[in-house]
């Protein structure tokens, strides 16, 4: 994965930056333990970075035991102070090497991280073998032809170089069914990542994703002052939620 989450301000920015309205983590936690073959699943997140989703899992999405795995020893750090759950481990590794036993895992957990995988059928071999045979593997991620988030108006250049990064939905499938698995569902789900605009705005203004990195210091600060003058326009007694869309692609054991 790539290796810009090493960096410790960007480790410090990413939870604070990337949470969402608790009410819209319930919904995504429960959408995806409702895919695990069984109740009560063990449930691997690959790149669990401050270990969001894996405490949500863990207390929304039915799962007995959650392993975050995530290369960066910032990260973890991070998802140990701002993630702690009595059924969620964390621990170094990577996607072609996670460190456990075979055949453990009911469910594996890719969320905004496909992009960043240097050999994404390295990946999925791995996650044959720690998977059982009925497990699934679900991708959260926006393929390179439905990149429409709202971050892309006030900064269009990220569109360029995420649709560089970012794999296309048939890229994904073939990358996954070569290595033993079957599509079992593909759709999308939209949900709020901030409750205004002027959430949003106080976010971005700790660039806290990767993808920033991409462009300019006069680039991201005429991004944030046009933002800022959106956010300031927000009426103050009806805030407008910020939605996000992204895709889902759930694969299963063949």
């Amino acid at each position: 994965m790539g290796r810009v989450y090493d960096d410790v301000r960007l480790a410090g920015a990413y939870q604070v930056g990337n949470e969402m309205p608790a009410g819209a983590l319930r919904v995504w936690a429960e959408v995806i333990g409702g895919f695990a073959p069984r109740p009560a699943p063990v449930v691997v997140e690959i790149g669990a970075g401050t270990g969001m989703f894996c405490a949500a899992l863990a207390e929304w999405g039915r799962a007995s035991l959650v392993v975050g795995v995530d290369p960066s020893v910032a990260m973890l750090g991070e998802a140990v102070r701002y993630n702690a759950h009595p059924r969620v481990r964390y621990v170094g590794g990577c996607a072609d090497a996670v460190p456990t036993r075979e055949g453990l895992f009911d469910l594996a957990l890719l969320s905004r991280v496909v992009h960043h995988l240097p050999d994404r059928r390295a990946c999925a071999r791995e996650l044959a073998r720690v998977l059982r045979p009925d497990g699934v593997v679900v991708i959260r991620t926006t393929f390179r032809e439905r990149l429409d988030a709202l971050v892309y108006h006030y900064w269009p250049r990220l569109r360029d170089s995420d649709e560089q990064r970012f794999p296309g939905r048939e890229e994904v499938v073939a990358d996954f069914t070569a290595c033993g698995f079957a599509v079992r569902e593909i759709g999308s789900l939209v949900q709020p990542v901030t409750a205004s605009l002027r959430e949003f705005h106080a976010r971005m203004t700790t660039r806290p994703q990767s993808k920033f990195t991409h462009l300019t210091a006069a680039e991201y600060d005429e991004g944030l002052r046009r933002l800022a003058i959106d956010a300031a326009a927000e009426p103050e007694d009806t805030p407008r939620p910020v939605p996000e869309r992204y895709d889902i692609a759930v694969f299963a054991r063949a």
